[in-house]
Order: structure tokens, then C-alpha cells, then sequence
């Protein structure tokens, strides 16, 4: 039942701007929005070998080495420094500059500054990695 629609001479036209393909690159707003969003791929990524090598290291010692050897490649290694740079990226503006807009923190009644989250947010992450630090290098 598609019916074919027939339009006249005087019919409106509708209004469609021309937006080019890289509209993003012009405000650096934009451009960390779609950095931050394109960020999500990089951390499916990490989960993705983060998986492979709990699998390898359950399967014993011949396929650890086996994922050691694949992970010391240039193309695997070169993606993961990649999606390192985009996972710092997607949690340095993520924790420190949309976290505390987001988070309602009060205190004695009165919501606290997004900059005084913010800087709770950074000390606990500095808090974190120096105890991850410690566990790693003894």
C-alpha cells in the first residue's frame, strides 16, 4: 500500500543545511566530546584483552607465553598505548570535569563547589595508583 507522492511546483522543499563531515573539528568542546565518545571503544578494547589474558593465565604457562608473545607485537602493543592515551583521556574528563557537575555532594546542608569534588575526585586517584604502585613495586 506505498503510495508514490507527487509533488508540485509549488510544493516546499524541505530546508537542509550542509554540514560537512568534520563539524566537530571546529570547537575543542566538540572535539573532546567526540574524543571522550569515541573513548568507549578503546575501553571494550582493554576489557577484551584484559579477558584474553585471564584466559591464557587459567589455561597454564605454554598459552600465557603463547599471549605474551602475541601482546609484545608491534600492532597489538601500538593499540595499546592508543587506547591508553584514550582511556586517560576519557578519565580526565570524565572524572575531573563532568563528575562534578553530576555528583550532588552536600555538606551540612549546602552543596559543595564542583571544583572542591573535583579535587576530591583527584586525590583519590592519586591515592589509588600510589597504592597500586606500592603493591607493584614492593
Amino acid at each position: 500500500m506505498s503510495e508514490k507522492i507527487e509533488y508540485t511546483p509549488f510544493h516546499p522543499r524541505w530546508y537542509r543545511p550542509h554540514i560537512p563531515v568534520f563539524w566537530w573539528l571546529r570547537r575543542r568542546s566538540y572535539l573532546l566530546f567526540v574524543l571522550r565518545e569515541l573513548s568507549s571503544v578503546f575501553v571494550a578494547w582493554f576489557v577484551v584483552f584484559l579477558l584474553l589474558l585471564v584466559n591464557a593465565v587459567a589455561q597454564g604457562p605454554d598459552d600465557y607465553r603463547r599471549f605474551l608473545d602475541w601482546s609484545a607485537g608491534p600492532g597489538v602493543l601500538s593499540l595499546n598505548v592508543i587506547a591508553l592515551c584514550f582511556i586517560v583521556l576519557h578519565a580526565v574528563t570524565w572524572l575531573f570535569m563532568l563528575a562534578p557537575h553530576a555528583m550532588v555532594v552536600r555538606l551540612r546542608g549546602k552543596r559543595l563547589p564542583a571544583a572542591v569534588v573535583g579535587a576530591g575526585n583527584l586525590v583519590a586517584w592519586v591515592l589509588a595508583s600510589a597504592l597500586v604502585a606500592s603493591l607493584i613495586l614492593g
